[in-house]
């Protein structure tokens, strides 16, 4: 079932936009706080977004380009600001389409089917994992932190993916050695010591200070 989230902070629109999209086997998430869109973006990891121009605290353009620094899920614009000016640059800014207000339902309805025909016949969803603002991509193995893209050696993303799936778990020396085993290297204790502590200085480098925690005797975990 595909999933449509809404940004939108006009509850009659949101709401009848949710009915709507629900009668067509969708799952649906509304954003209600705007100071965290990417926290609830992460969270839901939606196939599709609906996105308003203007919102509390930060216009939609501004979230339209946080989203396309971990994702390329379809994002429609919905707003009645329809002149050329705002259309422009919704697409300069990574809208996939625009959808003026007022409009009918039926075709919103229309217009998101065809969009997720488009997009999920020939490309896969490549979700993401998110903590404490760090946004792992697994499409192309990168950490994004605030304005900063993270290059990730092949150990390095493999380490934080075992991780992130298994936040706020404990995760395994062995467990870990395994994950890094699929690199088709020679991979002992010492190792994964290496790998990680060159992980650690990586991360603090770039503000994530403790991001990675040691239980000694046992292994790591991101809590």
């Amino acid at each position: 079932m595909y999933k449509l989230l809404i940004i939108e902070d006009d509850p009659g629109i949101s709401n009848a936009i949710k009915v709507q999209a629900e009668s067509w086997d969708l799952t649906v998430h509304i954003i209600e706080d705007f100071r965290s869109v990417i926290a609830e973006f992460t969270a839901f990891q939606p196939h599709i977004v609906l996105l308003d121009i203007s919102l509390p605290f930060f216009n939609g353009y501004h979230w339209c380009g946080e989203i396309r620094k971990i994702s390329k899920v379809p994002i429609i614009f919905i707003s009645s600001a329809a002149d050329n000016m705002n259309i422009v640059m919704a697409i300069n800014m990574g809208g996939d389409d625009f959808i003026a207000k007022p409009f009918d339902q039926s075709v919103l309805m229309a217009k998101i089917q065809a969009m997720l025909r488009r997009t999920y016949d020939f490309s896969e969803f490549v979700p993401v994992l998110e903590h404490r603002g760090a946004v792992l991509d697994t499409g192309d193995n990168t950490m994004t932190y605030g304005d900063h893209k993270i290059d990730l050696t092949k150990n390095e993303y493999r380490i934080l993916l075992c991780l992130m799936e298994n936040k706020s778990k404990v995760v395994s020396r062995e467990k870990l050695m395994e994950r890094l085993w699929e690199t088709d290297c020679f991979v002992d204790e010492n190792t994964l010591t290496v790998n990680i502590n060159r992980l650690r200085k990586k991360l603090d480098s770039y503000g994530l200070h403790h991001f990675i925690l040691t239980k000694f005797g046992v292994g790591y975990i991101i809590e």
